[in-house]
């Protein structure tokens, strides 16, 4: 199990939405002990489920 938390993900100014179906480009985030984590990582493992929270840190 892994756990991502705090992260900002950027993306390039052209970068278009993701429709139903489409397959997830690949990514790099930082994981909460500071390690590099890459969606490629976990090609052909488990399912992976990306979930944002917005407001959850916002006191709002």
């Amino acid at each position: 199990a892994m756990s991502v938390a705090g992260l900002v993900a950027q993306q390039p100014g052209d970068a278009q939405p993701l429709k139903v179906g489409d397959i997830a480009p690949n990514f790099t985030l930082t994981g909460t002990t500071g390690g590099k984590v890459t969606l490629a990582d976990f090609k052909g493992k488990n399912p992976v489920v990306l979930a944002f929270f917005p407001a959850a840190f916002t006191g709002g």
